[in-house]
This record gives structure tokens, C-alpha cells and sequence, in this order.
């Protein structure tokens, strides 16, 4: 049985192949399209996973997209009626229900069909039970509670819900326009970092400060009885006009989305031109604080209705690493699963999933713990790359290339790692990566000079031998997809001070050798030399989309100061 999963016509557009429940291939469509977050239609992320399942349209089962637009159908109307909401707002969501209505005809086009031919069942998936079921059809729990939160979809922003074996049942949600992923994304925009996808820069500023701004945060959101929240409707141009989104040329953009009264609040809104000053800073830090404190409110109170000790997290907000961090340490839940793809492109997995076992009654199957779904490139495909490029090479065998990277990390290099198939995610684990010695206190200059060219306050990511994970941090437990930052343990901190943030935390990674065997032996290789089990890991890219194709690993290695590019066992030097 085959079941193609979509996310389409919102942001992170993505495509993914089942084969009998088993994830096949999955890829973001930006990773063709080269475009972030693109919002269209993944015409290259479904054509790639046909290749990769090796099969035809025709030998598609099922269909499933991650969006219905029946779902809640009388409270959209409600509430436009009611707060009188613009005609354009109104007329650009017909368009995006129309689209994704009109997907059979779309995929029909990618393979130059008459929809007629296409024999395959379609499913509409409403948005947060497509996210709900990408972490706990996931997981490896038999039993578990689920949280999701993102900033909306399907005019739902949070959903809670228990799962049971092949059975998801929603237990309550919070209906559009209340949203925590709405909130934070205000204050995101009002700190001066305004596109789609920048909340991950509010969470890296937040160490620098202190949470000054929390009475005021607690009057534009506030924690209710019922386990949930509520947002003050004064603070919010959406509860009005609506969420104004573009999706031109497939970039996704959402225009601002808090009022005058913010300013009444907070001074002055702050333009990405203008200076970061103390005030902003410390804004950072009382709504990252604010919003853990929200997350851990819902899951008490989750964890009171169900009972359980599991807890999987997925949405937008699932993305919050620094939050996920500390769950278990706050809550009374003892494990903890968050998917590779927490945020809204891992709805093509969710939503075949959910079909699978909820819909059709399928058992489980064992829990996913790779993101390795992606494009791969032979040895004959990279070569032939480089040589129309003219560009020298040497191809080294496993022992000699091991040896060869490892030294030249500990000599300093910037190395570019491209290995096996993409991950599938927003973060590189170990496959496009851009790897740095961590004991190099100049690393974070090093990248953003030679490569990177972002704001100082961003940290860099340790990935780390799953079985030294106890000798460097204090929390331990597994962590694959780099989805939660944990506390270094102080004595190790000036030992790897260019992944250890400015609050003594990392955003890890562990690396088993049986998921990475490669990047495990690259780290371990690193290990007997310096002593240290750890990697710096940042993405392979320059302000754009992971790189895909050796194609654009190249132009990334030229165009930028890095040192070496290594491409499978091929090896490119400066």
C-alpha cells in the first residue's frame, strides 16, 4: 500500500511517500525550489519521492493533505461575521481553500494526467490531527498524551489529545483567533525580525536578558482555568482584519500583527535596521520565559486528564528547543517524543499516518528515529558535477577520509559535510552539515566571517556521541533530531566554548552510531584525537535553504571562505 502525504498552500510545502506504514521518502519542497519556508504547491518534493519509492502515480493507494477546509467550517463564519472581517482577507482565504481543494487536479498536472486517471483515494486531514499523528504514530509509545501548538491551521491554533495503540482521540483545542504561536510571532515582529520562520531568533536573543516585561506580557495573554489561554483582542490586528498572509512566488510573509497599544506597552517597535538595545533584549527574554510557562500550564493540566507518563509535542511551537528542554523537568511526564519535523512540514507524514492507523486501522510500527528521508547523490553523480566544473578532487577510502577531516577540523578548518540522503526537518543533522573543532573559542566569529553572516547572538549547536551525552551535559537523554537544549555541566563548558551558549546551555544533538553511522565515526575519529566527543553542527548553507544537490554544495563551498568540502568520500580542498 502507498499513501503520498501533502502539505500544500502553507508554509514549509512539503511531500512524503508510505510504503505499508513505512516512511519512504520526505522532502520540504524549499529544498528544490530554493526558496525558504515555500508555500505552494511541492510539485519537485512529490516528484522526488517517486523516485525514491521507485514507483508511478498510478501505483498510488491513497492521497492525504494536511489541510480541510471543512473542518470548523461554523466557527470560521461566526467569526467573520461577527468582527465584520475585511473582504480581501476574505476573498485570499477562499483562493487558499479553493487550491487546496483542487490538489487531484494539481498532482494530475505534475505528471501531465487527466485527473480521471488518477485512481488513488483522496483524504483531507484536518491540520492539527495531522500534526498530532506525526509524533504519536511516531513514537514508541503503545499509550500518550499529545500537545500541539502552532500558530494556526484548519482555524485551530492548540490541540490536545490522548493516543491509544492505532486510536488518536482529541480531547479539547483552542479555536483561531487565540494562539500562542500568533502571540509569539507578534513579538517577534515587533523586535525587528519580520519574516516567516524568525521566532527562532527571538529564542536565541532571550539568554542575553532578563524577564522585565512579564506583568505586561500577562495582560496580553492570559493563563485560563480550563488549562489553556486567551489573548486580549486590543493587542491583535487579527481578531479584526485577519491574519494578512502572501504566499507571491511561494514565499510565505505574514504583515504585522499587533497593534498601537504594544507600543503604549513597550515603547517604540523596532525595525530591523535599528540597533538591538537592552529593552529588546530583555522583551526576548519575558516572552520566551512567558511562553514556557504557558506550555507547562497546558501540560499539567493535560497530564491531569490523562493520567500517563508519555508525552508527544508537535506544531510550530514544538520547534521551541529551549522549552522542550525543560518539559520533563517541569512537568510530572517522564518520556518525551518531538518529531524531526515538529513545525507544519511534517503534516505530509502526519496526516498519511493518520490515515494509516486511525483511518484505515493498521498496527503500529516501530518508532521513526531517523530524518533521513531525503535526496541522495552517488559518487558518479558528484564527480561528474566537479569536473564540469573543473574543480580538482581527491576520492579517499573511509580510513583515509576520517583521518584526513578529523585533522583538518583540529587544524581549524570549516569543513562542509555532505553525506547520504537529506534530512528531513528544519535542522542539519549530520548529513548537510558545516562541521567546527567546539573547542575553538573563535568559532562563532569563524563561521559568520567566512560563511554565515548572522547576528552574533545566535548560538551554534553541539552534536555529540549518544553514549558520551552524561559526561558533558546535566540532563541525559536521547535527543536526534536536535529538538531540546539542555544544561552543560559547568566544568565542561570552557572545554567546548563555541557550541555552549551564553547561559551554559546546547541545543544537542546525540549521534548513534546505528542512525549516523558515518557522522558517528567522523565524531568518534575527532574524539581519539582531541578528546572530545563533540562536534560544532550548523546547517550547510548561506542564507538560504539547506543544500540539496552537490550542485549547490559546490557553489556554497566557492562562493564562500570554507575550507574543505566533503561530498561521500570525495574530498575538495582550497
Amino acid at each position: 500500500m502507498y499513501i503520498l502525504g501533502i502539505n500544500a498552500y502553507h508554509g514549509d510545502s512539503s511531500a512524503c511517500i508510505l510504503k505499508d506504514g513505512i516512511v519512504i521518502a520526505a522532502s520540504e519542497e524549499e529544498r528544490f525550489k530554493r526558496i525558504k519556508h515555500w508555500a505552494g504547491f511541492p510539485s519537485e518534493a512529490i516528484k522526488f519521492c517517486f523516485e525514491a519509492a521507485a514507483i508511478s502515480v498510478e501505483d498510488l493507494d491513497y492521497v492525504c493533505i494536511s489541510r480541510d477546509p471543512k473542518a470548523n467550517l461554523s466557527k470560521k463564519i461566526l467569526h467573520t461575521l461577527k468582527n465584520k472581517i475585511g473582504v480581501k482577507t476574505i476573498f485570499d482565504r477562499l483562493i487558499n481553500t479553493k487550491k487546496v481543494s483542487s490538489v487531484k487536479e494539481e498532482l494530475a498536472k505534475v505528471f501531465s494526467l487527466s485527473s480521471s486517471n488518477l485512481k488513488a483515494e483522496f483524504h483531507n486531514i484536518e491540520h492539527h490531527r495531522s500534526h498530532i499523528a506525526s509524533s504519536f504514530f511516531a513514537s514508541k509509545f503503545k499509550e500518550s498524551a499529545i500537545l500541539s501548538i502552532d500558530g494556526f491551521g484548519d482555524f485551530t491554533s492548540t490541540m490536545t489529545a490522548i493516543g491509544e495503540e492505532n486510536k488518536i482521540k482529541v480531547l479539547d483545542s483552542v479555536i483561531y483567533p487565540h494562539s500562542l504561536g500568533v502571540f509569539y510571532t507578534a513579538v517577534t515582529q515587533f523586535l525587528g525580525f519580520p519574516n516567516y520562520g524568525d521566532e527562532y531568533k527571538v529564542m536565541g536573543l532571550a539568554p542575553y536578558g532578563k524577564p522585565n516585561f512579564l506583568k505586561q506580557l500577562k495582560e496580553i495573554l492570559k493563563i485560563t482555568d480550563d488549562g489553556f489561554f486567551n489573548l486580549n483582542e486590543k493587542y491583535f490586528l487579527h481578531f479584526k482584519d485577519g491574519v494578512v498572509m502572501d504566499w507571491e512566488g511561494g514565499k510565505p510573509s505574514i504583515a504585522s500583527l499587533f497593534t498601537k497599544e504594544w507600543e503604549a506597552l513597550f515603547g517604540k517597535a523596532r525595525t530591523n535596521a535599528d540597533e538591538l538595545e537592552q529593552c529588546h533584549i530583555d522583551l526576548a527574554t519575558s516572552v520566551q520565559k512567558y511562553t514556557e510557562q504557558v506550555i507547562f500550564h497546558m501540560l499539567h493540566k493535560l497530564h491531569q486528564q490523562t493520567g500517563v507518563e508519555n508525552i508527544c509535542i508537535t506544531g510550530g511551537v514544538a520547534q521551541n528547543s529551549v522549552a522542550n528542554g525543560k518539559i520533563l523537568e517541569n512537568t510530572d511526564f517522564k518520556q518525551i517524543y518531538i518529531p524531526s519535523a515538529g513545525h507544519d512540514a511534517g503534516t505530509s507524514i502526519g496526516s498519511a499516518l493518520y490515515l494509516y492507523h486511525h483511518i484505515l486501522g493498521k498496527k503500529r510500527l516501530p518508532e521513526i528515529t531517523t530524518a533521513y528521508f531525503g535526496r541522495k547523490s552517488d559518487q558518479e553523480e558528484i564527480i561528474n558535477v566537479l569536473e564540469k566544473a573543473n574543480v580538482s578532487y581527491r576520492v579517499l577510502t573511509d580510513e583515509k577520509l576520517f583521518d584526513t577531516v578529523s585533522e583538518k577540523l583540529i587544524s581549524g578548518g570549516v569543513i562542509g559535510w555532505f553525506q547520504g540522503r537529506a534530512e528531513f526537518g528544519s535542522r542539519a543533522l549530520g548529513h548537510r552539515s558545516i562541521l567546527v573543532d567546539p573547542r575553538r573559542k573563535d568559532a562563532k566569529e569563524l563561521l559568520n566571517e567566512k560563511i554565515k553572516r548572522r547576528e552574533s547572538f545566535r548560538p551554534f549547536a553541539p552534536s555529540i556521541l549518544k553514549e558520551a551525552v552524561s559526561k558533558y551535559f546535566i540532563q541525559n537523554d536521547e535527543v536526534p533530531f536536535m529538538e531540546k537544549v539542555f544544561d552543560i555541566k559547568k566544568e565542561k563548558q570552557d572545554e567546548i566554548p563555541a557550541v555552549t551558549h551564553i547561559d551554559g546551555t546546547g541545543r544537542l544533538q546525540t549521534v548513534d552510531k546505528n542512525v549516523s553511522p558515518r557522522y558517528h565515526k567522523l565524531i568518534s575519529k575527532f574524539s581519539e584525537k582531541s578528546g572530545v566527543p563533540i562536534l560544532l553542527n550548523t546547517s550547510f548553507n548561506e542564507n538560504e535553504p539547506i543544500v540539496n544537490k552537490p550542485e549547490e554544495a559546490l557553489d556554497c563551498f566557492l562562493r564562500t571562505k570554507m575550507d574543505m568540502l566533503v561530498m561521500e568520500n570525495i574530498v575538495v580542498e582550497r
